[in-house]
């Protein structure tokens, strides 16, 4: 029975690639991408996508990812690692193990830890990785969750045959291709990191034209998103950075936590509606590179490729650092910092909806 169940979830549950050729199209793999693309492969490999899912202890970060000395969950919890695992005590009660089996997220920002305990459950560890303080620290939304055993200290519990299919939709918005599970039901990634693949579609077909010489068929046999209409760019992004929100939906724009879905606030600016599809994700961000950080002058080309007559009034900050006023930086947690793209003119210490 739970092997239909697995079935019907894996088929249904998970967010849909874009297709636009023939069936079958099947998975080439970014290799196979790069063979012909080398350019925009050392690129893509390069990026913060391609890194959102490795295994914890092959992870670039993970010297940092088990210190050496014990750490502390209130109200009386005693975390001790070692490579791929953890063991919590508590004054009066037997203490636990978990392993850490997966790092998702490149550690720009953050990287949290995943760890499978059986066949139906798979843990989400109380301590992430935070790059702003190079340590450990409660995952975010796990702070205030209450623990009165080492079990419920380890972390959140999420049933790998959910209805919902929670976890196994963050296994495929951190991996690219079809997830399929193991012989002991382990969820099984395609390929770990967001690949070439999760953008451009299914690149078999796209593979056999082009080593046949068919070139009139090769681009033709895969999605290139930058041919797409701005609204519909941002669904496609949207798949896994959150999509804008349906005619009718209610988001709380007063949440910091919301900044971090930049296709639901993109799509809220009056920059992207009244530009008249010119405005897109790809304006600002090259899709095969790491992201620009810290790069005021960079934007400030973006910004000035539309806003060339604008009359600016008297600045009060340094001057031409129009993301810093427009998309200013919000905290939804003390480690954690996101662009705000609901582009915008803000007043005062008000970083979550412009006036």
């Amino acid at each position: 029975m739970i092997s239909l169940l697995a079935a019907l979830l894996l088929a249904t549950a998970l967010p849909a690639q874009t297709t636009s050729a023939p069936q079958p199209r099947r998975y080439a793999g970014a290799a196979a991408c790069g063979n012909c693309h080398p350019a925009q492969f050392s690129q893509q490999s390069a990026s913060g996508h391609a890194r959102s899912l490795v295994p914890a202890q092959q992870h670039p970060l993970a010297a940092r990812f088990f210190p050496e000395t014990p750490l502390v969950r209130k109200p009386n919890f005693r975390f001790e690692f070692t490579p791929g695992k953890v063991r919590v005590s508590g004054k009066d009660a037997a203490a636990l193990e978990a392993p850490i089996q997966w790092a998702f997220g490149a550690g720009d920002q953050a990287v949290t830890f995943v760890g499978r305990l059986d066949e139906d459950r798979y843990l989400e560890h109380h301590f992430s990785y935070y790059a702003a303080v190079r340590t450990l620290d409660a995952t975010p939304g796990h702070r205030d969750l209450p623990a009165q055993s080492p079990a419920e200290a380890l972390g959140l519990i999420y049933r790998t045959f959910d209805p919902e299919a929670r976890i196994m939709t963050c296994f495929q918005c951190h991996s690219t291709g079809r997830l399929s599970l193991g012989p002991e039901l382990e969820i099984q990634p395609a390929e770990l990191g967001v690949r070439c693949e999760a953008c451009h579609g299914p690149g078999s077909l796209h593979v056999e034209a082009a080593s046949q010489g068919r070139l009139a068929e090769t681009r033709r046999l895969i999605d290139n998103p930058r041919r797409l209409p701005a609204a519909a760019l941002n669904q496609l992004c949207g798949q896994c950075h959150r999509k804008p929100a349906p005619s009718g939906a209610a988001t709380d724009w007063n949440d910091p936590w919301n900044a971090r879905h930049q296709p639901l606030y993109l799509s809220q600016s009056a920059c992207f509606r009244r530009s008249a599809g010119k405005l897109s994700c790809l304006t600002c961000h090259h899709p095969h590179r790491p992201l620009q950080r810290n790069d005021a002058a960079y934007y400030n080309a973006r910004c000035g490729a539309c806003h060339q007559a604008v009359k600016h009034p008297p600045l009060k900050l340094p001057a031409g650092n129009c993301i810093r006023c427009h998309m200013p930086e919000v905290r939804p947690h003390e480690h954690l910092r996101f662009a705000n793209h609901w582009i915008g003119v803000y007043r005062g210490k008000d970083t979550l909806r412009p006036r």
